[in-house]
């Protein structure tokens, strides 16, 4: 590796100021219909995204794999999903090179008897965890896009009243890790990169995590509108399958964080690669769970990561 200076730190950083208060409110939101005539699928949900400027680029059936992998389901339907909108990503991310933790944004879609559920952040979990102003106008057009999917997407659907067991949290939540680039000998910068992805996707497939989506947006998209800020800016979504059936059982909203998205960019005006993810404390926190041995095994996957990059930064 190519590798010097590497610091890291696990960030519970305070909420920048917003607009409105946090009291009461929760950082994961579940938006919920009746679906007694089996009309609303996972399938027409990701049609109406689509066509509501949301690219959807996965929408998993997490039960075929549960049965596959446990010969066990916890719920009728069970679906992650990714999805983003490509200009409004591009725009915060301008701002805020950190946003990358939410490209892409993730839901989890599930029914349970007659009804059909969809768990995305709300807006107020979005700004916490990209420490972003709840009313910056950008992160408004993407939570009020987001909002009118889902109302279009059920039209008889409402906004679940969790009765306070899913918690909006002051703290961003969010692990990072700042490298030091120094190239040996006839090295470049392109290889320095594969070299390092090489690596990462290496361990994290011997340790049994799963890379269901990679986007490279300086090809994708900064390239194309002429954004010349990066070297690299790319994006893993990772997940582990074990840990999305435990959790899932108790808390089917965790599609909302999960799969996790890891960040990977250099700035052209800097010799420093920044990495970063949202911590696994945020599904703790704010799901409201209790459970210890899934805390333990949400934490233990958390320090697996956390472990594999230091050994690779070191």
């Amino acid at each position: 590796m190519f590798i010097l200076g590497c610091t890291s730190q696990t960030e519970n950083k305070e909420e920048v100021t917003s607009t409105t208060s946090a009291k009461g409110m929760q950082s994961v939101q579940v938006f919920t219909a009746d679906n007694i005539d089996g009309d609303i699928t996972t399938k027409t949900i990701e049609s109406v995204f689509e066509s509501s400027g949301l690219t959807i680029d996965a929408n998993r059936n997490l039960n075929l794999m549960f049965t596959k992998t446990f010969n066990n389901t916890h719920h009728k339907v069970y679906n992650l999903a990714l999805f983003k909108n490509t200009d409004l990503n591009l725009k915060l991310l301008k701002k805020y090179p950190n946003f990358g933790a939410m490209v892409p944004l993730t839901m989890s879609i599930w029914s349970d008897g007659s009804t059909m559920n969809i768990a995305t952040l709300s807006l107020e979990g979005m700004a916490r965890a990209g420490e972003i102003l709840s009313d910056d106008e950008d992160l408004l057009a993407y939570f009020t896009m987001i909002d009118k999917a889902l109302q279009s997407a059920m039209p008889e659907g409402t906004y679940k009243n969790l009765n306070g067991a899913r918690k909006f949290s002051k703290k961003s939540f969010s692990t990072k890790f700042d490298v030091a680039v120094v190239l040996d000998g006839g090295s470049t910068l392109n290889t320095y990169k594969e070299d390092f992805q090489e690596e990462l996707e290496e361990e994290l497939d011997n340790l049994g995590f799963l890379i269901p989506n990679y986007m490279n947006l300086r090809e994708e998209v900064f390239d194309e509108v002429k954004y010349e800020a990066y070297d690299f800016y790319d994006t893993y979504s990772i997940c582990k399958l074990d840990l999305i059936y435990s959790i899932s059982k108790l808390h089917p909203e965790v599609g909302a964080y999960a799969p996790c998205s890891f960040y990977m960019y250099k700035k052209k005006d800097e010799d420093t690669m920044h990495m970063g993810f949202l911590s696994v404390e945020n599904w703790i926190t704010t799901l409201g769970i209790e459970d210890e041995q899934s805390i333990k095994e949400l934490r233990d996957a958390q320090a697996i990561i956390e472990s594999i990059l230091t050994q690779m930064t070191e």
